[in-house]
């Protein structure tokens, strides 16, 4: 009965998207406000429903519920509590499910949030989140119930894909989510413009903090991706160049240039049309990834579904919405031209244009590498795999560009640059970053990248801390005080300016960390008996024993390895080949040390009958310095997003 429940309250919800559409544009053709509040009560109304629906959901899983279909195929009675939560987005109609209720909470939010401050854009907002709510709701209704019973009901369920029984993994996809649901948000108040007209900076200036969170928590989402990957797939990298993680991080790459781009319209009253683009295209992506991922054209370990008719259905609405939003920019187009001109190629403005471009071009790079292998298959019928020679070859030069102009935008004046104001801000950085290059060289280093990778990370920190140490002598002197209480003054006068260089010091810590992870990795796969050992780097590794071990629903085998540095024990590493028992299907559970911000990386994918192990050593020097990056990022955000209040915002 609870499920019925669930399920009448979701179908309640479709009726109330398809009535805040219509109530909205009522209350726009009538000037009616009355209309309006009834659009808003039921956008509110939905997410009581979905909360609803989640909660009858939640409580099938937990009761074990098998005569639910999607309970039954994604849970099992021995399923970890804590995973048999998780199992509610783990698989297709689940997942949906979540999408909506997230975009529900979020769009309840900002209606109640901006009511009294942006009345005239309220009708649009509304329209534009029930018409997306209204999508993904009919597609869960028709399409992918996960309500439906299953007569007669399963003893016992399949369980859920072992892959996912991860803590990483259970928080990944709601991170994933709220990112591209975050989206939703700055895009609705963008069509809301294009629709009334008020094609000024209004928009701009409501959306950033929504913006902002929307892109820490797909940032967040991709970072927990990547180390799920790295220690629970078993092959000791992060990054693989998967179709799926190219789906996240598509979006990821054009809201980072919208970010940025909002800035120049905000200062100088340009990049109108830019930001429109950038934001129509940044949620076009968010749903273009959903596609990808759940229409089931993808082969990958991420995704759920292959129903042709989710994905035929999925296609059609992605083309009406971005038809909508594309057609409408195309109409607006003539209002949107900005009379202020750049008055120099060498000027901030400038540089913001250039990385809009960089930005885009990465984008377009992922895109194509991504959905060129599908288009040739739909049309030749033949398989190409595009790997990541393709994307470090192509891929890697936008981002050491992208990496520059991270350094120089925010040392570059307004309007126009003088030849003296570039030499003094960027001579000692151009200096600092070509002797670190050198000192690369002269140790060894002959890749490219790795060198041009260096220089810039050597010119951007330059930059970064001359800025800090600039403007912190500045208050420090100025008010008498000590250089730390100078620094923390300086900081609160500019937070935003200075919560984003502090996002930047991140991106310079995980570069440095895909580069000394990259190049100085070092891998040896090797069988043994117990008793044997063998040599990866400074340290030796010796195999002490091989033994079955058990888990709520899983058997597997253990080895223990000794790992030696001369003749001191360093530690002890237990890696382990397990099979869950309801699936059958084999996982590599990986054994990780830490040391100088470095992991030794340790899997036994293969144990044979006569007791002979496959084991698979990995040195991965400052690979912490990749996730230190992402949690230093994620601070910077913090602190823009909770920095004072402005006027309009």
């Amino acid at each position: 009965m609870i499920i019925e429940i669930g399920h009448f309250a979701v179908v309640v919800a479709v009726v109330l998207a398809a009535m805040g559409m219509a109530t909205a544009v009522l209350g726009l053709q009538t000037r009616n406000d009355q209309w309006v509040r009834v659009g808003r009560l039921a956008v509110t109304l939905i997410f009581a429903l979905l909360t609803v629906g989640m909660g009858s959901l939640v409580y099938s899983f937990l009761a074990r519920d098998f005569s639910v279909h999607y309970v039954a195929t994604t849970s099992n009675s021995k399923l970890p509590l804590f995973y048999t939560i998780a199992a509610v987005w783990g698989g297709h109609e689940g997942s949906l499910l979540l999408w909506v209720f997230i975009l529900s909470a979020f769009s309840t939010v900002a209606v109640w949030l901006h009511w009294r401050t942006q009345p005239a854009l309220m009708p649009y907002l509304i329209a534009v989140e029930s018409l997306v709510m209204f999508g993904f709701l009919a597609l869960i209704v028709f399409l992918s119930s996960p309500f439906e019973r299953l007569f007669p009901a399963p003893l016992d369920g399949r369980d859920l894909n072992p892959l996912l029984q991860d803590p990483a993994m259970t928080m990944h996809p709601p991170m994933l989510y709220m990112g591209y649901v975050g989206f939703s948000i700055p895009f609705s108040f963008a069509m809301a413009a294009l629709f009334s007209g008020r094609l000024g900076e209004e928009w701009i200036k409501l959306t950033q903090r929504w913006t902002i969170f929307a892109w820490l928590c797909l940032t967040t989402g991709i970072l927990m991706g990547g180390y799920w990957a790295y220690y629970e797939l078993g092959w000791g990298g992060y990054w693989g160049w998967d179709p799926v993680e190219n789906a996240s991080f598509m979006p990821w790459l054009v809201g980072t240039a919208f970010l940025h781009s909002v800035m120049v319209q905000e200062k100088r009253k340009m990049f109108r049309v830019w930001n429109l683009f950038l934001i129509i295209v940044t949620f076009s992506l968010s749903l273009i990834g959903t596609f990808l991922v759940r229409s089931g054209v993808l082969t990958s370990v991420h995704t759920f579904a292959t129903d042709p008719r989710r994905g035929l259905y999925i296609l059609l609405f992605l083309t009406i919405i971005i038809g909508l939003a594309f057609g409408t920019l195309m109409v607006r187009g003539s209002e949107l031209r900005s009379r202020i001109e750049l008055d120099s190629i060498v000027s901030r403005e400038s540089v913001f244009l250039f990385n809009n471009l960089f930005f885009i071009v990465a984008a377009t790079t992922v895109f194509l590498g991504t959905l060129y292998p599908l288009m040739l298959e739909t049309w030749q019928g033949s398989k190409v795999t595009v790997g990541p020679p393709y994307y470090n070859a192509v891929f890697m030069p936008i981002a050491l560009g992208l990496l520059f102009l991270m350094g120089i935008g925010p040392n570059i004046p307004w309007r126009k640059a003088s030849v003296e104001s570039l030499s003094k801000n960027f001579r000692n950085p151009l200096l600092v970053g070509t002797t670190c290059a050198v000192l690369l060289f002269l140790l060894g280093i002959r890749s490219p990248y790795a060198l041009a990778g260096t220089l810039v990370v050597g010119f951007v920190a330059t930059t970064i801390l001359a800025e800090f140490g600039k403007v912190t002598r500045m208050y420090a002197q100025r008010d008498q005080v000590g250089y730390f209480q100078g620094f923390l003054r300086a900081f609160a006068a500019n937070q935003r300016r200075y919560a984003g260089l502090v996002t930047h010091v991140g991106v310079l810590v995980l570069v440095v960390g895909i580069i000394a992870s990259t190049i100085y990795q070092t891998e040896k796969v090797v069988s043994l008996h117990v008793g044997d050992e063998f040599v990866i780097g400074p340290y030796r590794m010796k195999l002490l024993d091989i033994h079955e071990v058990k888990g709520p629903n899983w058997i597997g085998q253990e080895g223990v390895f000794q790992v030696f540095r001369g003749e001191r024990l360093v530690t002890e590493l237990r890696p382990q080949k397990r099979v869950y028992t309801a699936s059958q299907t084999p996982t590599t559970e990986s054994a990780i040390y830490t040391i100088n911000m470095g992991h030794i990386f340790l899997t036994m994918p293969e144990v044979s009958p006569e007791g002979v192990a496959v084991a698979r050593g990995v040195l991965n020097p400052l690979i912490l310095w990749v996730w230190g990056g992402g949690a230093i990022m994620g601070l910077g955000v913090l602190l823009n997003i909770f920095r004072p209040r402005t006027r309009g915002e």
